[in-house]
């Protein structure tokens, strides 16, 4: 990504994690919240940054934030369910919503 630099924030009042290069929108990860139970149901990034890693810092940053904030993780979305495939990270009882309950490796 050059000189760029992905900043990711939690929006809880949009229910997302919102990616921003250079001060401009270029990605979301919409989750829905109860309680302290997280579950991440879709990712879009902006086709314009497209291999540039904006979707990789966006899963990477969100899944560290609701895992610092110590959420129960949920992954129902394929785009971070297939981050979490290539980057197998210690989530504290992941839930895959595209299988089994209880799963610890997120499909």
């Amino acid at each position: 990504m050059s000189n760029e630099s992905v900043s990711v924030s939690d929006n809880p009042s949009e229910s997302r994690y919102e990616a921003s290069l250079d001060g401009r929108l270029v990605g979301i990860a919409e989750y829905d919240r109860d309680g302290d139970r997280i579950v991440f149901v879709h990712t879009e990034v902006d086709g314009s940054v497209k291999g540039r890693g904006v979707g990789s810092a966006l899963a990477a940053s969100a899944l560290a934030d609701a895992r610092t904030r110590g959420f129960e993780i949920v992954v129902e979305c394929p785009f971070i369910s297939a981050y979490l495939r290539r980057h197998p990270l210690d989530l504290r009882n992941p839930t895959s919503g595209e299988g089994k309950s209880g799963s610890a490796n997120p499909r």
